[in-house]
């Protein structure tokens, strides 16, 4: 618990403007919901007494009081609902956009660790799960110690026999009770988020492999698998439902108690006149509000076990923190210069060797290819061109500034990569291309996709620029979604551009007709092309091998 609030505390501080009506109106609403009871029973008991004599009792004052003691409860908690829920809202979005800006700058290497289930399961379930720490913990405990305070100081001064072990009872609900509850389900809320996350895994493993998993007729084991998950998760989640049963029975109990205590010393007092049978009355019934303002406090501790196992799965990813950094004082690149490898040595492990002691120079507008077997390192060389990674000896210099001695940001307005498996995002072919260019107007987007080749089709979609794609691009053909994620890349304007095999998946005159209008549509930028394809002669100006971590020169006629 500890733990979970100094993490969040900065978000509350920070966000403590919209939080203050929160736990204003909340203040008011335990107040009228705890002052309604307790006039209302005097009101009805005072009633009673004089029920013989009405024409001397003023109905009109208590009465007034409880109606307006309703309607403050009624519109209050409206308030409270609306203004609580909107902080909440606030603070997981802050989160999710500081979590979700994390994962941004970790590299693939990192990202490996996590399943992407896993992943969308701390960007949605875990932090959706933190909403219960102010709206059923700090803030039913802030109403709680306060609405307690003021009600057994008004019991010291008419029954103050009882006031002592009602503030007993008061704290077994405030405080022991919930932290007992904390401890019992700590381990049960680790497990729920857990299974919570496997079962989103099972999900988009089925959803992703549906084809593979009917082909080989794995379709029983996925659905067992996901039923093993569905069991866990439930038995989690009953585990902590039986937990708040008991806790509830637990203030059921603590309440009965503090109500029976303050009418036993209530009534010695009544009999020797020292307070009245109404306000007695009063008393009680105030007591049995109290703790039905103090009774939220135990759903949140209940829930405490799921949102601290949810806060440690998150804080996992704050933690890791970028491998790749800026330097404190980095040094200007040119828009434009020749990028050279030098004696690059880079290895994911020690004991397998990928680049051992690479040099590659690119000129500007030079036209670049490297060849090299599966698995040699072709597009290792793009990532630690793009700085995904850096090489752990050697180093690249773009016009002789070292790579590491400049910021991220402006080496990526200078190289521009299109991977293998450049996804097409889901959204309109305006949403895809404008990620290279977000203030590009139609007439840009439209020169883009006529460099890339893919303007007569774009123009030939009912919606044009507007057209949905679909999840991955799926009303594509494999054609045009790489030659629209090239579109993309060229509208970032980068003097390099960097292809990983970008006719993968392609059919050979679908390959060899983008390799041919790679001279049109680079207009004079540099390139550097990894690839197995047959690359047509007259396409590159240079072209390398990848053999055992080393680069070894070819004639331009020999591209494989």
């Amino acid at each position: 618990m500890r733990r979970l609030l100094a993490w969040m505390w900065p978000m509350f501080r920070q966000r403590w403007r919209t939080l203050l009506p929160a736990c204003a109106l909340a203040l008011v609403t335990a107040a009228a919901a705890v002052g309604l009871l307790g006039v209302s029973g005097w009101f009805l008991t005072a009633t009673a007494l004089v029920s013989g004599a009405l024409a001397t009792f003023n109905l009109f004052v208590p009465s007034a009081m409880v109606r307006g003691l309703a309607f403050v409860r009624i519109l209050s908690r409206y308030g409270e609902r609306v203004s609580g829920h909107a902080a909440t809202l606030l603070l997981l979005t802050d989160l999710r956009t500081r979590v979700f800006a994390n994962l941004l700058r970790l590299d693939a290497g990192q990202l490996a660790r996590w399943r992407d289930g896993d992943l969308v399961a701390r960007l949605t379930g875990d932090i959706d799960a933190l909403d219960s720490t102010f709206l059923l913990s700090l803030l039913p405990l802030l109403v709680g110690g306060i609405a307690g305070a003021v009600v057994i100081a008004v019991l010291a001064v008419y029954v103050p026999p009882a006031a002592a072990a009602v503030g007993l009872l008061w704290l077994c609900v405030l405080l022991l009770a919930p932290a007992w509850l904390a401890r019992r389900v700590r381990r049960s809320g680790a497990e729920r988020q857990a299974h919570a996350a496997a079962l989103r895994q099972h999900v988009l493993q089925a959803v992703e492999g549906h084809a593979d998993l009917l082909a080989l007729g794995a379709a029983g084991r996925a659905e067992a698998a996901l039923a093993d998950s569905s069991d866990r998760l439930r038995a989690a989640a009953l585990s902590e439902s039986r937990a708040f049963a008991s806790g509830q029975a637990l203030a059921l109990a603590c309440a009965g108690l503090a109500m029976l205590a303050v009418a036993t010393a209530g009534a010695a007092a009544l009999r020797e006149g020292r307070v009245g049978g109404a306000v007695l009355v009063g008393c009680v019934l105030a007591v049995a509000g109290l703790f039905e303002v103090v009774a939220p406090v135990l759903r949140g501790a209940v829930r405490l076990g799921a949102a601290s196992a949810a806060a440690e799965r998150v804080r996992e990813i704050e933690r890791a923190g970028p491998e790749i950094l800026d330097p404190p004082r980095p040094k200007a690149l040119p828009m434009r210069g020749a990028v050279e490898f030098r004696q690059v040595y880079f290895r994911h492990h020690p004991s397998l060797p990928l680049l051992e002691g690479v040099d590659l120079r690119i000129a500007p507008g030079e036209r670049v290819v490297v060849t090299g077997a599966s698995g040699s390192g072709k597009s290792t060389l793009l990532a630690l061109l793009l700085r995904l990674r850096d090489p752990q000896a050697g180093g690249i210099c773009w016009e002789g500034v070292d790579l590491r001695e400049a910021s991220l940001p402006e080496l990526h307005r200078r190289v521009a990569l299109l991977p293998q498996d450049a996804p097409v995002f889901l959204g309109t072919v305006r949403d895809n291309l404008r990620i290279g260019d977000p203030d590009a107007d139609d007439a840009g987007l439209w020169e883009a996709l006529r460099q890339a080749g893919l303007d007569e089709e774009i123009r030939a979609l009912p919606g044009g620029l507007d057209q949905w794609l679909g999840e991955g691009g799926r009303t594509l053909s494999a054609g045009q979604a790489r030659r629209l994620c090239l579109a993309r890349v060229l509208l970032t304007g980068a003097p390099l551009v960097a292809l990983d095999e970008p006719t993968e998946g392609l059919d050979p005159d679908a390959e060899q007709a983008f390799f041919r209008d790679l001279p049109r549509i680079l207009h004079g930028r540099s390139l550097l092309l990894v690839t197995h394809a047959l690359v047509p002669s007259g396409i590159a100006d240079a072209t390398w091998e990848l053999v055992d971590g080393k680069l070894k020169k070819k004639p331009v006629r020999d591209t494989p």
